[in-house]
């Protein structure tokens, strides 16, 4: 299974400096801007930012159902009745000659490339270009944070014994973190568009299992982290904004963004001059 790599996702996360700010209207426009001038960018906002929106507070009750989900993934691994469980599916799976694709490697991704097609389309979302790609690189940086260390920690072997890093399933953990994101996008404007991602995640998670490429359990607690990983986004939003919006003219400054592609990872690159 390839997982997201940390360092494409650093790279990702740095290229929404790009877009962190729009050439602001002057009172007085200048048609011969000087050499040393910096060029701040940014896109033309949906909705006004407002650190003050309810979608940004911690709230306790948006825990219950991925701490739930990730709690059950957990406890798969030391209760027999629930081992029994994966077990029992892989088998059902195997005798029915279920037959898999690869389409959950593209699925997990879906969600998220919806909102910015939507966004294209004129079906606008709760932020911006800029805003979003911040919260997006956030939750998937979260969930690598997340995801990555636990399967090295855990050590559960795959159910086709390929690894022993079948704990939590990172498909399923990307998958639901960008339904989350579509969801936090377009609750509020349109609640079945928001709906939308989840069956999507769904599909990869099961296909994880149908592929025998992860017991139940795994599945399960990487839908948890998903959709943990993408509210802890939009918690951190706020405060994660205030690194690339700039306090004065001084601090503007110059940016250049390019595509990458090494060892089969493309990217983003990004220059800056202070």
């Amino acid at each position: 299974m390839k997982l997201i790599q940390l360092k494409p996702l650093v790279i990702l996360y740095a290229s929404t400096i790009f877009f962190s700010q729009v050439v602001k209207a002057q009172d007085t426009i200048q048609t011969a801007p000087k050499i040393n001038d910096s060029i701040i960018l940014d896109s033309v906002p949906n909705h006004t930012f407002n650190p003050n929106d309810k979608d940004y507070h911690f709230k306790a009750k948006k825990l219950i159902i991925p701490v739930a989900l990730i709690t059950y993934g957990s406890l798969s691994l030391v209760i027999p009745q629930l081992d029994n469980l994966n077990k029992s599916t892989k088998n059902e799976i195997l005798e029915d000659k279920t037959k898999g694709n690869n389409f959950d490697n593209y699925t997990q991704y879906l969600p998220a490339v919806a909102v910015y097609g939507l966004n294209l389309a004129g079906v606008e979302g709760k932020h911006n270009f800029r805003d979003r790609t911040i919260i997006l690189a956030t939750s998937q940086i979260i969930t690598s944070g997340l995801v990555l260390p636990l399967k090295h920690i855990v050590k559960e072997e795959r159910p086709d014994a390929s690894n022993h890093l079948s704990f939590p399933s990172g498909h399923t953990a990307n998958a639901f973190s960008t339904a989350q994101f579509i969801y936090r996008e377009y609750h509020d404007s349109n609640f079945w568009l928001s709906m939308a991602g989840y069956p999507l995640a769904a599909f990869t998670g099961i296909y994880r299992v149908i592929n025998n490429k992860h017991w139940v359990g795994d599945v399960i607690a990487g839908a948890g982290i998903g959709i943990l990983s993408t509210e802890l986004a939009y918690w951190l939003f706020p405060t994660i904004n205030k690194w690339f919006t700039p306090k004065s003219k001084e601090s503007r400054v110059a940016t250049m963004v390019f595509p990458t592609f090494q060892e089969k990872q493309a990217g983003l690159g990004v220059v800056m001059r202070f």
